[in-house]
């Protein structure tokens, strides 16, 4: 690492620091009691999902059938705001310093430019990789008390979450060498959203057999994986039943994998190794980036 530049126990200091500065302004209080809010509504409307068919309750595979749809919806809520946490925190990290004076004070240490970019990214991710686990398990907890479902992929739910935040976390990072935070916080919430209709419109491409908007949605995904990460979270919480009854009715399938609240397939692995790959680059372009700003 050395060759590179890095210092370990600075990129760890910087992480710390990131850390506490998130929770010195009540981020992560914040986020805990919205996180419980949203936890104690949702599974207060999954107590209730019994009571559907009125005079004729649900059959327990009817119970987990309509639990696994509604999860999914949760889910999405659930991503889009870490999608807008991502953003508000990650947009401000650098450019922040660099207005505020901290970023001159800090390099007149032995801290390299890198050691920053690279200890801001890590104690982001740690934050990230924490409230999504935690919160995660505690709705999955819940659901499985009170409907007896479970999805089929747990640990890939949290997985796809915590990746599709990271990479537009990075996204924001990125933007935030070189651009204000609230400059960079409107690309990046605006690029989720063009990956997010570009994934629409790659599956309808899919659907209508038109290689063109195909083309279009993959590029998108490609571009900026959000999109495509969020399809793996679909995957991994979809029951095994929906997925063969959805692969058996043929037409119907291809008209359901435009909705973005389903996904007849999960990520490939070169999908993944694209996405590792895809943080490394805009890790080595947003230090690159710091290295050549004047401050």
């Amino acid at each position: 690492m050395s060759a590179l530049g890095i210092q370990p126990w600075a990129v760890w200091v910087i992480a710390r620091l990131t850390v506490r500065e998130a929770a010195r302004r009540k981020l992560l209080m914040a986020l805990l009691v919205l996180t419980v809010v949203v936890i104690v509504l949702t599974l207060l409307g999954f107590n209730f999902i019994k009571d559907v068919g009125g005079n004729e309750p649900l059959t327990p595979l009817e119970v987990k059938t309509v639990t696994s749809q509604l999860l999914i919806l949760v889910m999405f809520l659930f991503s889009f705001v870490l999608a807008l946490s991502a953003v508000f925190v990650a947009a401000p990290q650098v450019s922040g310093d660099v207005e505020s004076g901290i970023a001159l004070a800090m390099l007149t240490r032995p801290l390299g430019r890198v050691d920053v970019v690279l200890g801001k990214w890590l104690g982001l991710v740690g934050i990230v990789a924490v409230y999504i686990s935690a919160a995660v398990a505690v709705e999955l907890v819940g659901v499985k008390l009170i409907t007896d479902y479970q999805p089929p992929e747990p640990v890939l739910l949290v997985g796809y979450l915590v990746a599709e935040t990271v990479v537009l976390m990075t996204l924001a990072l990125l933007i935030s060498t070189r651009l204000s935070g609230m400059t960079g916080g409107v690309i990046a919430l605006g690029a989720y959203g063009i990956s997010w209709i570009g994934g629409i419109a790659g599956a309808v491409g899919a659907a209508f057999q038109n290689s063109t908007v195909t083309h279009v949605g993959t590029a998108t995904q490609l571009i900026l994986p959000t999109d495509g990460l969020w399809r793996g979270a679909v995957y991994s919480l979809e029951p095994a039943s929906v997925i063969t009854v959805a692969r058996a009715s043929g037409a119907a399938a291809r008209g359901l994998s435009v909705s973005p609240f389903f996904a007849l397939n999960g990520p490939e692995p070169a999908y993944i190794a694209w996405v590792a790959a895809w943080l490394l680059a805009m890790l080595a372009i947003a230090v690159y980036s710091f290295q050549r700003r004047e401050i």
